[in-house]
């Protein structure tokens, strides 16, 4: 297992070594006067980038102390700009090859220049994107829903990752947020956590002034199954957060039912715990679950309504192409399978780089009709 870790670090390390190294490459070649003779202390500062995130992870994985937590975050500020920069890297050479079949005498300096300018303003737009979290009203209709139930709004918040980019101010900022909006429920659809050593009670501390009528309830994500996810559930049920655990509660007449991660991933487990839980075809039900996975079982199971998060939607361009890809119409907002709603929220947060283009972070409030 050790010997699989350091492999795939050294792997990670090295795919991001090329990449620096291409970036740099591209930006001397097409800007000559950038590369002065001697000590390229460009060549310098570039080396020693490509191994922050790595670097940091590492760190971040056994420290929660400010100065490590700063670092990191910086190095995933980097991580997105780079992203963007390896494409502009990669978008200048293509230019330039287009220009010179043509017979066009464009200036290579100036390609550079315009799509390395791009490239920053795209990840500067996504720093601050990231940044402010929207506020989303969905409609949800379900059949046999309880008179009590009509008009009343539930608040879908998942993938805050708290822990060494965001942390109890981002908590807390969120709580204001949903106090001033008032939903009758909160529901937390995992990935409350990022999975870094943290202070997990500090950061757990401000959904204890979460006030709904009906309660809130938690389910895991996947960052709360990387280690030691027994903290994890402590700090969230000392917040006074009910913890689903592959169970079943009535609220009202709405028969909620919460999965944890691990267990939605694998069909017959899913479909074993839906079984089990005894759903009553006569309610509504709806599935608190980290992840749009396994529709098709939900589906033919008696759920009315799955409510997920996990995709981020892709978070930043290009990685929204992949995350379409992966999920197609269900990597987020309301779907349909069947008799089954589901809807896939973006997240309130963000997981490595804190860039958002092509996202935004969300609260949602559904509804019911």
């Amino acid at each position: 297992m050790r010997s699989r870790i350091i492999g795939f670090i050294v792997t990670v390390q090295s795919v991001l070594f090329l990449g620096h190294w291409f970036v740099y490459q591209t930006w001397t070649s097409f800007d000559r006067a950038s590369d002065p003779p001697g000590i390229s202390w460009l060549a310098i500062a570039i080396a020693l980038l490509s191994i922050t995130f790595v670097t940091a992870s590492l760190l971040a994985w056994r420290y929660p102390q400010w100065p490590v937590r700063a670092y990191y975050t910086l190095a995933a500020v980097w991580l997105g700009l780079f992203s963007y920069f390896l494409i502009a890297a990669g978008g200048s050479w293509i230019v330039y090859g287009f220009g010179r079949t043509l017979g066009l005498h464009w200036q290579p300096r100036y390609i550079a220049f315009l799509l390395f300018g791009l490239a920053l303003a795209a990840g500067v737009f996504g720093l601050l994107n990231a940044v402010r979290v929207r506020v989303r009203r969905v409609p949800v209709k379900l059949a046999n829903l309880p008179p009590s139930w009509r008009g009343r709004v539930a608040a879908l918040v998942t993938d805050m990752h708290l822990g060494h980019v965001r942390g109890a101010r981002f908590a807390r900022r969120l709580v204001a947020l949903l106090s001033r909006l008032r939903p009758d429920l909160v529901l937390i659809g995992g990935d409350l956590y990022d999975g870094t050593s943290a202070d997990v009670h500090r950061l757990a501390a401000p959904l204890r002034q979460l006030s709904a009528p009906l309660g809130a309830f938690f389910v895991t994500g996947n960052h709360e199954e990387f280690r030691h996810g027994a903290k994890y559930l402590e700090a969230v049920e000392g917040a006074g957060i009910r913890v689903l655990r592959n169970e079943k509660v009535v609220i009202d007449g709405l028969q909620l039912v919460g999965v944890n991660h691990r267990d939605s991933v694998f069909p017959e487990r899913l479909r074993a715990i839906l079984r089990g839980v005894e759903i009553s075809p006569s309610s509504p039900s709806v599935l608190l679950t980290h992840a749009p996975n396994q529709l098709g079982i939900a589906a033919e199971e008696g759920i009315a309504l799955q409510l997920s998060g996990h995709t981020h939607g892709g978070q930043y361009f290009p990685f929204t192409l992949v995350a379409s890809r992966i999920y197609g119409a269900f990597v987020h907002g309301l779907h349909q399978l069947g008799n089954l709603l589901v809807y896939t929220s973006y997240g309130a947060g963000t997981w490595g780089p804190p860039l958002r283009v092509g996202t935004s972070p969300e609260i949602i409030l559904l509804r019911f009709e």
